[in-house]
């Protein structure tokens, strides 16, 4: 899934969500965070933006992308 921040790929299973690739573009960091199997947030930081994918299997599978810039 595309962001302004990077490019995520993931892997949607029997057993949850898990992340195939996260590359960021050039000036932005990529960091993950998955409390629950089910769901997997993505984010990629720069100074001034934050783009947070989130692929979740709850309700079904599918993925979000939240733009924020400040």
């Amino acid at each position: 899934m595309p962001s302004e921040g990077g490019k995520a790929t993931v892997r949607f299973g029997g057993g949850g969500v898990c992340l195939v690739s996260a590359v960021p573009v050039q000036g932005f960091t990529v960091s993950t965070s998955q409390s629950d199997p089910r769901t997997l947030t993505v984010t990629f930081s720069a100074n001034r933006h934050r783009s947070e994918i989130t692929a979740t299997t709850q309700p079904r599978s599918g993925a979000s992308v939240r733009e924020v810039s400040f």
